[in-house]
């Protein structure tokens, strides 16, 4: 009996969470951000984007090879995507190099064409579960979980077969369910912030 009341807790907490995300599963409410500053000088909240019929959240940084490898990647979902979603990046990178005028030289020089935004408490990719970059999430409508992970099968460009962030969005916009919910995002581990004492 005893030992059937430790492991309740461990099966409790493993029910919340996914298979590789340890905060979030497929289907919950997605985190909201609020007034969290942007490359373009404005501040931006997930609320803002109430007309989009759906939304890619990418935890991404300057500093990573990995998230810079997939820039351009990035880019071309946004463009392909269109008008009824958005793309929002969000980097809580602390480091100089990750720092908001260094993430503004880097949109401009990219010319993003989605929101670059920074979260110096780093709470928003914790809230997320986000481990790494780049680290992806699709929201569907009601603003739910509805994929996270990687964007694809692989960091090499040339051999990817599988774009799981593409395939979400498809089902999304479909109204169907998501065929791969979730998958092991992979590059560079964020960044955080050891917690002062």
């Amino acid at each position: 009996m005893l030992r059937a009341l430790v492991l309740l807790p461990l099966f409790a907490v493993a029910a919340t969470a996914g298979e590789f995300n340890k905060v979030l599963k497929i289907g919950d409410a997605a985190p909201a951000w609020t007034d969290l500053p942007g490359t373009d000088g404005k501040k931006h909240s997930l609320a803002d984007l109430k007309d989009k019929a759906a939304v890619v959240v990418v935890f991404t940084c300057n500093s990573c090879p990995f998230a810079v490898e997939y820039e351009d990647r990035i880019v071309a979902l946004a463009k392909a995507a269109g008008e009824k979603v958005a793309v929002v990046a969000i980097n809580v990178n602390t480091i100089k190099e990750d720092a908001l005028p260094e993430m503004t030289k880097r949109a401009e020089k990219k010319k993003f064409p989605f929101a670059y935004l920074f979260d110096e408490s780093q709470a928003i990719a914790k809230k997320f579960g986000a481990n790494y970059t780049p680290e992806f999430f699709v929201l569907d409508r009601d603003r739910k979980i509805a994929y996270m992970g990687a964007l694809d099968d692989t960091s090499k460009a040339a051999d990817v077969k599988v774009r799981y962030v593409e395939d979400a969005l498809a089902a999304v916009l479909a109204g169907k369910p998501v065929a791969k919910g979730e998958t092991l995002a992979r590059g560079c581990k964020i960044r955080f912030n050891r917690a002062k004492e």
